[in-house]
């Protein structure tokens, strides 16, 4: 693998940076009337505007020549067809596989996998119905009021999200969320369901993730503390994993396991079962609808040129501002609430798969990579962090997402949220000039020794880039869509890093390092050979205890 600053395509971008930053977003808008239809791209009801960057359409020829001297579409294939492209740990990666409708063979390991596909869907489909018509019922034989999905990392942010963006759809059992180990959440839950009308949902890969298991387990003796030992508690959990045997030994039935599969890693898994709480909330039909939608996105990102693609051109724009740009932030600012989960769930999806200083073959590498990934709906956000996105010292690249359509049925003001939106990103690209500024105060009565007092406060540089995605609707197709943009966002800034998105070993030291501490913590065994620090919160911690 040649290392991305040998690239032939490296320097004129490296020089083509440095010219670029001798203009200003606003002459670049002035010279061109026609610069929102030449850096727009629209696909299926999504339209990506990324004008708002401080480009031209060299720059994108420049990022596209890059993007192929690194492999992105010789990657791209491979992924597709269930290449071996997570190398560190032999696999495919073939979550665009769950949402493609297609019957043609599709081998990984030799194995065709869409009958496996198929067969979940199937049964996914038999157990939701059921469960949403009354036909199946909790050891009582009450029907099911109340679903807590139990899982962290992807087996929690995918699902929660989806669910709360369908929640005009949500007319089947209520669905909580459980992720963090502390109680607090679980605990919450319990002060809200009953027991004889509740399904747990647990969800994890390995049927091993601490904080899944030790929440598991809790709600298992809730269970039995409410409806006694002789309760079938297998009617009431639900197991989504790839370990079987672990589920049968905590006397779950093995015959409503829902699969999850090595070739899926679980933030690209929300469309397997893993979106069984999805599916229960607003039925199998809307689950399928948001299928459908990510599958238009990938046959877009498959077949579409890659200067008018939109995940490719996301990619590419995140790669100018990060790694030629020195921008080491991205805000997300999804405009409805109901995107509330966009942020934290775009968190894992970007930061676990390409938070990485090894390449693909184990080399380090010695350019800017992921950047930290934040955000929060507007228009709350912008009477929160949005003053430091127009003139604090740092410049983060932001990502405004707004929906074209009304977002609740008869509340709000849909227009009044548009406005705000394309308002901001006017405001980071344009910014406001001293003299536009004292024009201004002048307009108000205010005297000249004032004005010169305030003006430097009140100008802002501009030239802060931004990209919109508008979407026509929130519906669970464009929700779909909306998410595989970004998957393959963050694939595409992968293939062009050289990083590998689908492995997450840096999760795994932590965890490793939990277990080890553990019973000096719980059981108050003597503490290990550990650092000072560590050490001493330890002691702190145990003589609190006390």
């Amino acid at each position: 693998m040649t290392p991305l600053t040998e690239q032939p395509g490296w320097l004129p971008l490296v020089r083509h940076r440095k010219l670029m930053s001798e203009l200003s977003l606003r002459s670049l808008f002035e010279r061109d009337p026609h610069r929102f239809g030449r850096l727009s791209v629209e696909h299926d009801g999504v339209l990506l505007d990324y004008s708002k960057n401080r480009i031209t359409s060299e720059t994108v020829e420049l990022l596209v020549t890059l993007a192929r001297e690194c492999g992105l579409e010789a990657y791209r294939d491979a992924m597709f067809s269930g290449g071996e492209v997570n190398p560190s740990e032999h696999r495919a990666a073939l979550h665009t596989a769950l949402r493609d409708p297609g019957d043609s063979p599709l081998a990984v390991d030799g194995s065709d996998v869409r009958p496996e596909i198929r067969d979940t869907l199937e049964r996914m489909a038999g157990l939701v119905d059921a469960i949403r018509d009354g036909g199946y019922t909790g050891t009582t034989g009450k029907a099911i009021t109340d679903v807590v999905n139990i899982g962290i990392g992807g087996s929690d942010l995918g699902p929660r999200l989806a669910v709360e963006a369908m929640a005009p759809w949500a007319d089947g059992p209520r669905v909580h969320f459980v992720a963090n180990a502390d109680g607090w959440e679980l605990e919450q839950v319990f002060n809200k369901v009953d027991p004889e009308t509740t399904l747990f949902l647990v969800v994890s890969k390995s049927f091993g993730t601490p904080e899944t298991m030790a929440n598991a387990h809790q709600a298992m003796d809730w269970f039995r503390q409410r409806l006694g030992g002789g309760a079938d508690l297998a009617k009431h959990f639900i197991a989504i994993t790839a370990n079987t045997e672990k589920v049968q030994s905590l006397g779950l039935d093995t015959e409503r396991v829902l699969p999850m599969w090595d070739w899926v890693g679980g933030r690209y898994s929300l469309w397997s079962g893993v979106g069984m709480s999805i599916a229960l909330a607003v039925g199998m039909e809307r689950f399928r609808e948001m299928l459908a939608g990510g599958h238009s996105m990938d046959r877009h990102f498959r077949d579409a040129p890659l200067d008018r693609n939109i995940p490719a051109l996301m990619g590419l724009l995140s790669v100018w501002n990060v790694t030629f740009g020195g921008r080491r932030a991205q805000a997300i600012v999804p405009y409805t609430e109901r995107l509330a989960h966009l942020p934290s769930y775009l968190q894992q999806l970007i930061m676990e798969s390409n938070g990485k200083s090894v390449d693909r073959l184990g080399q380090a590498v010695d350019w800017p990579t992921v950047p930290v990934i934040w955000g929060q709906t507007g228009t709350v956000g912008q009477h929160a962090f949005f003053q430091a996105l127009h003139q604090g010292t740092e410049v983060v690249p932001v990502d405004f997402i707004g929906i074209a359509g009304p977002v609740a049925e008869s509340a709000g003001d849909p227009a009044q949220v548009t406005a705000n939106l394309v308002a901001q990103s006017q405001a980071l690209m344009q910014g406001k000039t001293a003299d536009e500024a004292r024009e201004e105060m002048r307009h108000k009565g205010m005297d000249e020794a004032r004005i010169e007092e305030l003006v430097a406060a009140r100008s802002f540089a501009g030239g802060r880039p931004s990209n919109t995605l508008l979407l026509r609707d929130l519906s669970p197709y464009r929700l779909g869509m909306l998410i595989a943009a970004y998957e393959h966002r963050t694939f595409v800034e992968a293939a062009i890093w050289g990083v590998n998105p689908f492995d997450q070993w840096g999760v795994e030291l932590g965890k490793e390092l939990a277990n080890e501490l553990l019973p000096a913590i719980r059981d108050g065994e003597q503490i290990p050979d550990v650092d000072a620090s560590t050490r001493g919160l330890i002691a702190q911690v145990r003589e609190w205890r006390r």
